[in-house]
């Protein structure tokens, strides 16, 4: 078994203060493949300080220095993309052309959508005699999810250097060795002492540590509403900002002059994507109540179209869910949809019977499903689709706002000045039409209980400012 037992806190690999491991398991074979250290209040300690020195310095390079720096780390990142996807499909168990085609590439899509709003950012804007100026917030903390791993790390490092902040990382601790990858990436692009820190660990040891540390002067979290709650409850002590990107539930309205056949085979697609494990998957199909058994017959034959198995392999398109707890909880909610009343279309509880271990799900869709079952109220975040009927557009856009989130939501018309005004009535920070290519300089974020700030691009820059007016400057 291969080891990867050290932090990276300022400029060098260190050991954790106190030693303790984790195995990483490979979800597609239930086996432990590799271990990592897990910090504690120490490791933090020692990070922070470093990011804390740094800030001094590096909170007063040029726009240029740092766009500099963001090139470098994009020209090393492709050098190790095979790298970076291999890791992400050996810890959580993604399809490896999946990994490289859609997880390594959003990392490097960030990267580069960073770079192009940086050249461009405005820090400094005159209104009279005021100077209205945008400063680096300070040392900021970023907890990321296991889910999208360098989506995630990316959206945080690349804006909060492009700031001129400093950083220190928690990866997930469940797919953590994509992080490591990208801690030598950023050590191979000559990233300057302490600008950025990354330690392994838990939420409560780590995560909950950053978050309520008196020298971080943000908390960057994405992850789950549940663990998102508390890190704002700790860091509320200490009066930091806090961006957060949380769970979703989001409504697909499939409204009646869409394209049927492809709307709801492209829906599918959309929920099944990543294993079904996106915060923004379109989990609930909302169909027009005449076209619903339609729409089933459409879903099943989308559903069981899917490849599941080893990731290893270029034709699998759906691998193993990241854990034994997720999929535990993947099989409680199938279960519960079954126990409701809902329509098993395809699917259903246990592995697909050519699999006899790992955490593999069947693809499963469900049929009349009524606003309020279990499975239409909670994130599942597993290729479970729940079909939906509504009787009239009023109807499809009061079931799509009936929910605690509000991250993203998805309309299908071949009437795209109608779409555009049943997306205007949906709450959520991100609403696509007619399934349209990922926009990495969207902003991305959420309403309600999905979270606050947003991601991607200037979006990202700007959530790591601070704001100051400079009054009498004069002319």
């Amino acid at each position: 078994m291969s080891h990867n037992l050290k932090f990276f806190i300022d400029g060098a690999w260190v050991d954790p203060a106190v030693p303790a491991r984790l195995d990483v398991i490979n979800p597609a074979t239930e086996e432990a493949y590799t271990q990592i250290s897990v910090g504690s209040k120490a490791d933090v300690d020692r990070a922070v300080a470093a990011a804390r020195n740094a800030f001094a310095t590096f909170s007063l390079t040029t726009q240029a220095e740092r766009l500099a720096l963001l090139r470098r780390i994009l020209e090393v990142y492709n050098e190790r993309y095979e790298d970076i996807a291999q890791a992400v499909s050996a810890e959580m168990g993604a399809p490896i052309k999946w990994a490289r085609e859609a997880q390594a590439w959003a990392g490097q899509a960030h990267m580069e959508a960073t770079i192009k709003a940086l050249e461009t950012y405005e820090f400094s804007e005159k209104r009279g005699n005021t100077m209205v100026v945008k400063e680096p917030i300070g040392v900021c903390a970023l907890i990321t999810p296991w889910n999208w791993p360098l989506n995630q790390i990316v959206c945080k490092v690349a804006p909060a250097i492009a700031a001129g902040c400093t950083v220190v990382l928690k990866p997930s601790e469940i797919a953590p060795i994509s992080g490591i990858v990208f801690s030598e990436v950023m050590e191979a692009a000559g990233t300057p002492k302490g600008v950025y820190n990354m330690v392994n660990g838990n939420g409560p040891d780590v995560g909950q540590v950053m978050a309520g540390h008196p020298d971080i002067d943000m908390v960057s979290f994405t992850g789950s509403t549940r663990a998102g709650i508390i890190v704002a409850k700790t860091a509320a002590e200490t009066v930091k900002r806090v961006a957060q990107e949380l769970g979703g539930k989001s409504a697909n309205i499939i409204l009646p002059d869409a394209d049927f056949a492809t709307a709801v085979k492209k829906g599918v697609e959309g929920c099944f994507g990543n294993t079904g494990q996106s915060c923004d998957a379109p989990t609930r199909m909302l169909v027009p109540a005449a076209r619903h058994d339609e729409a089933l017959e459409i879903a099943k034959g989308a559903a069981e179209a899917f490849r599941t198995g080893d990731p290893r392999s270029e034709e699998t398109q759906l691998g193993p869910v990241v854990s034994q707890l997720q999929f535990d909880k993947v099989q409680r909610l199938i279960e519960a949809g079954i126990k409701e009343g809902a329509t098993l279309v395809t699917g259903g509880p246990g592995r697909p019977e050519h699999l006899n271990r790992g955490y593999f799900i069947r693809p499963t869709v469900f049929g009349h499903v009524k606003p309020g079952m279990t499975i239409e109220r909670e994130e599942i975040f597993g290729p479970v689709l729940s079909v939906i009927s509504y009787e009239d557009e009023d109807d499809a856009v009061k079931i799509a706002n009936d929910t605690v989130y509000g991250l993203a939501a998805y309309v299908q018309s071949q009437d795209l000045p109608h779409a555009r005004k049943v997306a205007g009535r949906l709450r959520a920070g991100q609403v696509s039409l007619n399934y349209p290519d990922w926009d990495t300089f969207a902003p991305f974020g959420g309403y309600k209980q999905s979270g606050n700030g947003r991601e991607y691009a200037d979006w990202a820059i700007h959530d790591f400012l601070e704001t100051k007016g400079i009054i009498g400057y004069g002319q």
